[in-house]
């Protein structure tokens, strides 16, 4: 009977080992895995800023759809938390050194990759990054939101929700790539140019991980109790806002405005908890960034910028097709 236990035991046990790690592994990369490119297709190595959260998800699944339709093989990676951008670049070297015919990448960090990124130009690899851009000319383009304006669009609509005056704080994923930067200033310069009865109080960089934020939102409320506003720039930076203003239970006293999508700020929105947000088209990024990288190892001529577009949503247009197009749960 003890030998019995002990042999279900070690079987529950190994189990519980093989799940953990499957789980961790596709927490990081799953589409074509790295040992099975083969010389048959192009192939496309895409890192990305995160795993994580489901846009990222959303934007492999355009990757995915391109790579089907243009018949390459892509492989589709990035850090647990958007904060590890060391862990970005030893993705990015190992990327490299599969020897790829392109690259797509999306930087953590706008400075810390162009040395990596510096040895495609010498293994004449075209980069097309995405999402965040680089502080470099190196990639031949970028498949992004105008986040300047998008969250130039976030601050207006905050002013409206608070008549035009009060206080707000913003909660930015981070400030080292071309997303966190744009998405911070655009808000702010908008606010500073446009609603001088409006006054910034805080600004704080919660790596775009939902707790951290959540954590963050809660010391900025209580430092400033007469807080009208809060700002997410990001899918976990609004995720941790909406939870902090629930523990506080400041719900319906504070106006929270998000940017990407996801089911907890679909929820939120419904809720009456957050005004709303604004989304981006991850799967429209995800698509051409492939689509790209397939021009560029035809040498195509390519733009400076491929504008993937933003839309605001909320309550009111929620359900319309446009948006539902561009939201995923």
């Amino acid at each position: 009977m003890k030998k019995l236990l002990f042999t279900i035991g070690l079987l529950v046990v190994t189990v519980a080992l093989l799940a953990a790690c499957s789980e961790q592994a596709g927490s990081e990369s799953d589409t074509t895995s790295p040992e099975d490119i083969d010389d048959s297709k192009p192939y496309i190595a895409i890192v990305s800023k995160g795993f994580q959260h489901q846009f990222w998800q959303s934007v492999k699944q355009g990757a995915e759809k391109a790579a089907e339709e243009f018949d390459v093989q892509i492989t589709f990676e990035g850090p647990e938390k958007e904060s590890q951008v060391d862990k970005q670049l030893e993705m990015l070297q190992s990327a490299l050194d599969r020897k790829p015919d392109a690259i797509g990448f999306a930087a953590l960090d706008s400075k810390a990759s162009i040395p990596l990124l510096e040895k495609t130009v010498e293994r004449d690899i075209p980069v097309i990054a995405f999402d965040s851009g680089v502080d470099s000319d190196i990639p031949l383009t970028t498949a992004t939101t105008d986040n300047y304006a998008a969250a130039a669009l976030a601050a207006e609509k905050m002013a409206e929700k608070i008549g035009g005056k009060g206080k707000v704080a913003l909660v930015v994923h981070d400030q080292t790539s071309v997303t966190g930067v744009d998405r911070r200033d655009g808000f702010i310069e908008t606010m500073e140019k446009d609603y001088p009865d409006i006054e910034i109080v805080d600004v704080q960089y919660g790596g775009g991980d939902h707790l951290e934020s959540t954590d963050l939102a809660k010391t900025m409320m209580q430092a400033h109790p007469d807080l009208d506003g809060l700002y997410g720039s990001n899918e976990g930076s609004a995720i941790g806002v909406v939870n902090a203003v629930k523990e506080l239970g400041k719900e319906g006293d504070i106006t929270i405005i998000g940017f990407d999508s996801g089911k907890q700020q679909i929820d939120a929105i419904k809720d009456g908890v957050m005004a709303g947000a604004i989304t981006q088209n991850p799967v429209g990024i995800g698509y051409e960034t492939v689509k790209a990288a397939v021009e560029a190892m035809e040498n195509k001529e390519l733009p400076e910028v491929i504008d993937t577009g933003f839309y605001w949503y909320d309550a009111d247009n929620l359900e319309e097709e446009e948006i539902q197009n561009a939201i995923y749960e």
